[in-house]
C-alpha cells in the first residue's frame, strides 16, 4: 500500500461536488449524454411532430427503463436490492427464497459472498499430477430438489447460513454464503434510490395527467374564444393551442431549443407546471424532496465509512481494511478519484452507443421515407407498364395482366422487407433507449461507492450494446427502384412470349408455370403456317460471360447468356463441372437462372465448366469450356448461422466470445475434404483459467458442450498449464505448457496423410494428435465467457512436423 494514502484514508471522503462550480462540472459531464438521450426519446416517439412528443417520449423511455428496475426473481420493482458477486441484483426477500443448503462439509467451487464484485474463482487443480486420464472437466450438483424456475431450493427452516449457497437467476452462477449469510452481500443503495425516484416520477406524472384532464388550460394568445392549450413552453411560460404554437412558436431557429410540455394548470403559488419527469410543479404533481442518504459503511467494519478504492479487488474499502484486513498490501486509490474516473469511462461508452442510436434514428427516417418512395415508384412503374401494353395490339391483354401481377408482387415484397426492418430496428432502439436512461440515472447519483459497485458491469453492457449496431444493420435490405425492364421492340409473333427481362423465377409458382406453358402452346399454334420453310430448332449454345466468371475460396461463380433468339422458348439450362482432376463431367445445376455459384469445391484445384440450354424441342449444344482455379489456401470466418445462440461474433465474424459460463461451439464457414490446411486462433482475452478447445468437427457436432465430447469432433483443450487431446469424450496425451492472453493456437489438417496436429505459439504441441481422418471436416472452437479469440486464416503450412 502506498503510505502517502493512509492519512487521506483516515478521514471521511470529501463530497464529490462541494460547490456550485462542481455542480456545473457534473452538468457538463452529463450534457452530451443527455443530448443523445433526447435524440433517442424523439426517435422512440411514434409521432415526433406532435405537440406532446416531449412528454410521450419521456413516458416511453420510462417504460423502457422499467425492465432495468425489475427483480429477475419476483418480476416486480426492486425492494431492498442486494448486489451479487456477478454484478446482478435481487431483492433481499427473493435472495432468502432462492438460498439453498449444500451437503454438510461441502462448498460449491464458486466465489464466496463478499463486498467485492469481481470473480474470485477458487484456484483448484483440475487434475491429478499422476493420472493420464484425468480430463480436468467436472461439475457439482448441490442437491436434487428444484423449483419451477430451475433453481434448487430448500424449506426456509432448513437453510442455515452455514453450508448455504445462492444461485444467480440470470447467469446461474452459484456463490456460497459465509457466517454473515445474506448480510455479506452489499446493499445496492444506488439502485434503490433510482427505483424510489422512478416511482415518484410516475406518481407525479399520473397526478399531472389527472389534473390536466379535470381542468383544461386555455391558450393565452387566442383573441376570441380561447381554445384549449396543447402545449406549454417552459422557457416562455406561455400556454399555446396547436394553431398559435405553429404560428407564434415554431420548432425551428432559436425556438427549437425551447422545451414544450403538456399543459398543466399552475399551482396556487404560481409554480411552474411539471411534466412526467420534470422538476418543479405545484399541486399533486409536486415531487417530494429527496432525502439525504446515510453514507455507506464497510461490511467488515460497520462503524467505518468507505474512503478508498482497492484496484485489485475492485471494491470500496475503509481505513481498517487497509490497516488490518486483507487489503493491507493491495493497490488502493482515493475513492473520489476512482469515482470520477469510472464515471468518465461510462460517459465515453455511452457516447459511442448514442452515436449509433443517432444513426439508427436517421436510418428509421430513411426507411419511412422509402415506404413512400416505393409506393410512388410502384405507381409510376404500373402506369408506365399500362401505357406500353395499351399501345400494343389486343393480343397483349392477357400478358399485361400477368406482368402487372409481377410488379405488384415485387412491390409487396419490398414493402414487407422494409416494414419488417423498421419493426426490428425499432425494437433494438427501444432496448438501447431503456439502457441509456438507466445509465443516465446512475450518472446522476452522488454515491461513489454505490456507483463503483455497478460501474464495471454497466460499462461492459454499454460497450457490448454498441456492437449490436453493426454496419450492415443500418443499411436497407432493398432499394426503392424496381429491377424490371420491358422490351417493346419484339415482333408481333412473339407478343404472347413477352415477359420481364428480370424478375422472380416463374418456377417458384406452379400456376404461373402452367399458364406460361399454355401460352407457349398457343403461340406455337398461331405462328404455324402452311408455307413455313423450316420448323423450330433446339436452343443455340450459350455464351459464357468471362468478365462475370470468378472464384472465391473453394466456390466458383459462372454467368452466361444466349446470343440469338431460339426457335422455341428456352425452358432452362444445365451446368456441368468435372471433378477438378480432368475427370468426367457431372451436372451441378439445372434451372432458368443465368448465374450460378457452386460451393464445396476442393482447394487448389482447376475445374472445367460448360453449360447448355434446353427447350420443349430438345437440348442444345454445349458452350465453350472455361477453366476455373480455386484458392491455394483457405480464407474463411466463423459461421453465425450454425453457431450456438450464446456465441457472440464481431470483427466481421473473425472474433468470437460467449455469454455463457458453459462451453459453446462455433464452426468455420469452410469445409475440407482433401489437401493440407493450416489456420491459427489468437487468444485476445483469458480470465480465470478456462479450458478452450480447438480443432475440427463434422457439421452436425453438438454445440452446447465442450468440443470433442461427442464422436463428431477432434480437438485439443488447453488451460494455462497443460493440454489434452479429446475425441468422443476420451482424453489422451496430456502435455505440459498452456496458453495465456496473446498466445496463438495453430491447427494443421493434413488430409493427404489423414492427420491432425496442433501448435502453440508456432511450436508443435505434442505428437500428431489424431490419424486416419476421413470425410469432410470444418474448423471448430469451443469456449465460455472467460475467453475471446480471433481467427487467422490464409496462412502457410508449417514445415517439418514431428509424428
Amino acid at each position: 500500500m502506498n503510505p502517502s494514502l493512509k492519512p487521506q484514508a483516515a478521514e471521511s471522503p470529501p463530497p464529490p461536488y462541494p460547490c456550485a462550480c462542481a455542480e456545473q462540472r457534473r452538468d457538463r459531464e452529463l450534457s452530451s449524454v443527455s443530448r443523445c438521450w433526447s435524440v433517442l426519446a424523439e426517435a422512440a416517439s411514434s409521432s415526433p411532430s406532435s405537440s406532446s412528443s416531449s412528454s410521450s417520449s419521456s413516458l416511453r423511455s420510462a417504460d423502457a427503463m422499467e425492465e432495468e428496475l425489475k427483480c429477475p426473481v419476483c418480476g416486480s420493482l426492486f425492494r431492498e436490492p442486494v448486489l451479487l458477486p456477478c454484478s446482478h441484483n435481487v431483492c433481499l426477500a427473493c435472495a432468502r427464497n432462492i438460498t439453498v443448503q449444500t451437503p454438510e462439509g461441502e462448498t460449491p467451487a464458486q466465489s464466496r459472498a463478499s463486498g467485492s464484485s469481481d470473480y474470485d474463482y477458487l484456484d483448484m487443480d483440475k487434475m491429478s499430477l499422476y493420472s493420464e486420464t484425468d480430463s480436468g472437466y467436472g461439475s457439482y450438483t448441490p442437491c436434487t430438489l428444484k423449483s419451477p424456475n430451475g433453481v434448487r431450493v430448500f424449506p426456509p427452516s432448513a437453510a442455515a447460513h452455514r453450508h448455504c449457497s445462492l444461485t444467480c437467476p440470470l447467469c446461474h452462477r452459484s456463490v456460497s454464503l459465509d457466517e454473515r449469510g445474506l448480510r455479506g452481500f452489499p446493499r445496492n443503495r444506488l439502485l434503490e434510490a433510482i427505483v424510489a425516484r422512478y416511482q415518484q416520477n410516475r406518481a407525479a406524472a399520473a397526478a399531472a395527467a389527472a389534473s390536466s384532464s379535470s381542468a383544461a388550460v386555455k391558450c393565452q394568445l387566442c383573441d376570441r374564444n380561447p381554445a384549449d392549450a396543447a402545449v406549454m413552453c417552459e422557457q416562455c411560460d406561455v400556454f399555446y393551442c396547436s394553431a398559435c404554437q405553429q404560428r407564434c412558436h415554431p420548432s425551428r431557429g432559436p425556438l427549437a431549443k425551447h422545451r414544450l410540455v403538456p399543459p398543466v394548470k399552475k399551482a396556487a403559488g404560481g409554480g411552474a407546471p411539471s411534466g412526467p419527469g420534470g422538476g418543479g410543479g405545484g399541486g399533486a404533481a409536486q415531487q417530494p424532496p429527496a432525502t439525504a442518504r446515510k453514507p455507506a459503511t464497510c461490511l467488515d467494519h460497520e462503524a467505518e465509512n468507505f474512503s478508498m478504492y482497492c484496484c485489485g479487488c475492485r471494491a470500496p474499502v475503509c481505513v481498517k481494511c487497509l490497516e488490518e484486513g486483507k487489503h493491507a498490501k493491495h493497490d488502493v486509490k482515493a475513492l473520489p478519484l476512482m469515482w470520477k474516473q469510472h464515471k468518465c469511462q461510462l460517459s465515453q461508452a455511452l457516447n459511442g452507443v448514442s452515436d449509433k442510436a443517432k444513426d439508427a434514428k436517421e436510418f428509421l427516417v430513411q426507411l419511412k421515407n422509402m415506404l413512400q418512395q416505393i409506393q410512388e415508384s410502384g405507381v409510376e412503374f404500373e402506369a408506365c407498364l399500362v401505357a406500353q401494353c395499351d399501345s400494343l395490339i389486343e393480343a397483349l391483354t392477357r400478358q399485361k395482366a400477368k406482368m402487372l401481377t409481377k410488379v405488384t408482387k415485387e412491390k409487396e415484397y419490398k414493402l414487407k422487407v422494409v416494414r419488417d426492418q423498421i419493426t426490428h430496428c425499432t425494437m433494438k432502439l427501444r432496448q438501447t433507449t431503456g439502457m441509456m436512461e438507466y445509465c443516465l440515472e446512475v450518472l446522476k447519483e452522488n454515491d461513489p461507492s454505490g456507483f463503483l459497485q455497478i460501474s464495471d458491469a454497466l460499462i461492459k453492457r454499454v460497450t457490448s450494446s454498441q456492437d449490436q449496431w453493426v454496419k450492415g444493420a443500418l443499411e436497407p435490405k432493398v432499394g426503392p427502384e424496381f429491377d424490371l425492364t420491358l422490351n417493346t421492340d419484339a415482333l408481333l409473333q412473339t407478343i404472347l412470349l413477352l415477359d420481364f427481362c428480370q424478375g422472380k423465377d416463374v418456377q417458384e409458382n406452379p400456376l404461373l408455370k402452367q399458364l406460361q406453358a399454355a401460352d407457349s402452346g398457343e403461340a406455337e399454334m398461331e405462328t404455324e403456317s402452311p408455307g413455313a420453310e423450316s420448323g423450330p430448332s433446339v436452343p443455340p449454345a450459350p455464351l459464357l460471360q468471362l468478365e462475370k466468371c470468378c472464384t472465391r475460396n473453394n466456390s466458383a461463380t459462372l454467368a452466361w447468356r444466349v446470343a440469338a433468339p431460339a426457335g422455341s422458348p428456352i425452358e432452362g439450362y444445365i451446368l456441368e463441372l468435372d471433378d477438378g482432376n480432368g475427370g468426367q463431367y457431372r451436372e451441378v445445376y439445372v434451372g432458368k437462372e443465368t448465374v450460378c455459384t457452386v460451393d464445396g469445391l476442393h482447394f487448389n484445384s482447376s475445374y472445367n465448366a460448360r453449360v447448355k440450354a434446353y427447350s420443349a424441342i430438345g437440348v442444345g449444344p454445349y458452350s465453350k469450356t472455361v477453366v476455373l482455379k480455386t484458392s491455394d489456401v483457405a480464407w474463411f470466418t466463423f459461421d453465425p448461422s450454425s453457431a450456438h445462440r450464446d456465441i457472440v461474433l464481431s470483427n466481421e465474424n473473425q472474433t468470437v466470445s460467449c455469454n455463457s459460463y458453459d462451453d459453446r461451439v462455433v464452426l468455420g464457414t469452410a469445409a475440407f475434404s482433401k489437401g493440407t490446411h493450416y489456420w491459427e486462433v489468437s487468444v485476445d482475452r483469458y480470465d480465470n483459467h478456462p479450458d478452450p478447445a480447438f480443432g475440427v468437427a463434422r457439421i452436425n457436432t453438438m454445440k452446447d458442450m465442450m468440443l470433442g465430447k461427442d464422436d463428431k469432433a477432434w480437438a485439443m483443450y488447453v488451460d494455462n498449464n497443460r493440454s489434452w487431446f479429446m475425441h468422443n469424450n476420451s482424453h489422451t496425451n496430456r502435455a505440459e505448457g498452456g496458453i495465456s492472453k496473446g498466445s496463438t493456437v495453430g491447427v494443421l489438417l493434413d488430409l493427404s496423410k489423414h492427420t491432425l496436429t496442433f501448435f502453440v505459439n508456432k511450436v508443435q504441441h505434442g505428437p500428431t494428435a489424431f490419424a486416419n481422418l476421413e470425410g469432410v471436416f470444418v474448423p471448430a472452437v469451443s469456449l465460455n465467457r472467460n475467453v475471446q479469440v480471433t481467427l487467422l486464416t490464409g496462412l502457410e503450412v508449417p514445415k517439418n512436423t514431428k509424428q
